[in-house]
């Protein structure tokens, strides 16, 4: 179900391309970048038919995001995405795995859900990301879809505190509405951990949470990954201006 490339060539930084992948090889060229960040990187246990490829079931029903240098020819960054038809085909979105997300039930059919996003080290400047969102916004814009989830992953090298910290600081400010809150399946255990210490915010959530994402619930443990995953909807209605000027612009 992959679609032709997206037009984006035109604001190219750097000469770095952003497009759907094409073929399989491509998609290819994506997991063996998530392989080198999630596995060898950040030491996830990945359950995949090839190593050094991170392969899951959900890799078929999705379409992947590119960002490609353009002198090394080499994929530098990218993004899964589930759409809605392909949820229903599938019967769940992969963020179910770690939450409930019955009250979102009614955002089904205008909702997409990003996965996987990863950078490679040496491009971690913000270009790469700035163009994952560019694409983002002109598939969202193509399909007509409405809503943003995903999971938001936070590294629980110190045990979970910066997690908790996290946490306790944006539901202040980010949470959601309670008809949109979701719940975690193996939550972090939040009573147990120290969350006094200012926390530090990984640039992802910092980007979602600016541009206007909310904080669905409590983070969810990804024992696999070893991350603290917080659940987060962004429904484009709410995107701040700023990102709307510079990213919702017409194809």
């Amino acid at each position: 179900m992959l679609q032709e490339r997206i037009g984006l060539e035109s604001r190219a930084r750097k000469n770095f391309h952003v497009g759907l992948a094409r073929h399989q090889d491509e998609v290819r060229e994506a997991q063996r970048l998530r392989w080198k960040i999630f596995a060898e990187e950040m030491g996830a246990r990945l359950d995949t038919p090839e190593p050094g490829l991170d392969i899951d079931m959900y890799d078929a029903h999705c379409e992947h995001l590119l960002v490609r240098d353009g002198d090394s020819g080499e994929v530098v960054g990218t993004y899964r995405i589930l759409s809605p038809a392909a949820a229903k085909r599938l019967g769940s979105y992969y963020s179910e795995g770690e939450f409930d997300l019955t009250r979102l039930q009614h955002l089904r059919g205008r909702m997409v859900e990003l996965g996987r996003s990863c950078v490679h080290p040496d491009h971690r400047g913000g270009g790469v990301i700035t163009l994952l969102w560019a694409g983002l916004a002109e598939y969202m814009i193509k399909g007509g879809h409405e809503y943003l989830i995903g999971c938001a992953s936070i590294g629980m090298a110190d045990g979970g505190h910066n997690a908790a910290g996290i946490w306790h600081a944006t539901r202040e400010r980010h949470l959601a509405p309670i008809e949109w809150r979701v719940f975690p399946r193996c939550p972090l255990p939040l009573e147990s951990l120290d969350s006094t210490a200012a926390p530090i915010l990984p640039p992802l959530v910092k980007g979602y949470l600016r541009a206007g994402a909310y904080v669905c619930g409590e983070p969810a443990w990804d024992p696999d990954f070893n991350t603290a995953d917080l659940p987060i909807l962004l429904p484009l209605k709410n995107l701040n201006p700023i990102y709307a000027r510079h990213f919702l612009k017409p194809a």
